[in-house]
């Protein structure tokens, strides 16, 4: 199903949490919604379930204006961090559970449960006491009791937050898979950058209540739109000279040998090697590059940018803290 925001801002309390929010998605798009804490993109999935209802501007879900009707009534599912089960029922139970409230028969909510576990990788699971789950069984389950409804948009806010990094890699792999199998428009909150990349067609940087950029992961990697966003995907070569900044990506710095440069920091993150080198004139560069030979602290090397690599940026005026 499509969805659009048009201009949507939301106040709570007297203060604006979300302004001017504008996107469309295609039927069957993956939009991450990336930002720092407190940037407003929770409230913005929240507007678009219905859980607040914006001050200004609209909800449109196929081309009807939702921003007043209630959740229940706008064929949405949701995902949040803490998965909630139930634990007097079992996980069969929790699947259903919305199916039951909604009256659906019960014929009808067994062929919905048992599609809904086999579609998350538990078809065996019906029986089992939640208790006995652990955290990535548990998300799975909460992730198929909103698929038994057969929602036409999936919301998902930091379903993965609370995962160590092994089973959050490998469910966040499971998610980009079954995403791609239903080929159902969803958008998937999170505050971290890979995550966002992987799950995402397109990724909305949010900050301070508004969007920054939006645009497919290569996209925002190549150019992003200022200064602050570049440092928000990680990028760390940025210089910044009056009204605009130079970004360089870091796997545009080749370091090979020779005597341009000494190396202060050489980090391996999996098949990445992370080195931040000294130039002669005291600018640091970082680096990336695939492979196992790899410069160590203190050796003496030559730098070289790629152009292609080098794009110039304005300079957000109203810088925020991460």
């Amino acid at each position: 199903m499509r969805l659009e925001l048009e201009s949507v801002g939301v106040r709570l309390e007297g203060r604006a949490i979300v302004t001017d929010v504008s996107f469309s998605l295609a039927d069957g798009e993956r939009l991450a919604l990336l930002g720092p804490s407190g940037s407003g993109k929770t409230t913005v999935l929240r507007a678009i379930a219905g859980l607040v209802r914006p001050t200004e501007g609209r909800v449109v879900l196929g081309g009807r204006d939702v921003s007043r009707t209630p959740p229940h009534r706008r064929g949405i599912g949701l995902v949040f961090q803490d998965a909630a089960l139930f634990p007097h029922r079992d996980v069969a139970g929790n699947v259903g559970f919305g199916l039951q409230v909604a009256g659906v028969s019960a014929s009808e909510r067994l062929v919905r449960v048992r599609e809904a576990l086999a579609l998350v990788g538990l078809a065996d699971a019906e029986r089992r006491d939640t208790t006995t789950l652990s955290g990535g069984e548990a998300q799975r389950v909460a992730l198929a009791r909103a698929l038994a409804t057969r929602p036409e948009v999936l919301l998902l806010d930091e379903p993965l937050g609370a995962l160590d990094g092994p089973l959050r890699l490998r469910l966040q792999t499971d998610l980009r898979q079954l995403f791609e199998r239903l080929s159902l428009t969803a958008v998937h909150v999170t505050h971290d950058v890979g995550e966002a990349f992987a799950l995402g067609d397109r990724v909305a940087i949010m900050r301070a209540g508004r969007l920054a950029q939006m645009a497919p992961p290569d996209e925002l990697w190549r150019r992003p739109a200022d200064d602050w966003v570049a440092r928000f995907l990680g990028m760390r070569n940025i210089v910044v000279d009056g009204e605009r900044a130079t970004v360089t990506r870091p796997e545009a710095v080749r370091v090979g040998p020779g005597d341009d440069a000494v190396v202060v920091s050489a980090e391996r993150d999996g098949a990445v090697r992370r080195l931040v080198v000294r130039c002669g004139d005291g600018n640091e560069l970082e680096s990336v590059s695939i492979g196992v030979d790899a410069p160590r602290v203190g050796d003496r090397v030559a730098v070289e940018v790629d152009p292609a690599g080098v794009a110039e940026v304005p300079v957000w005026g109203e810088h925020v803290s991460d």
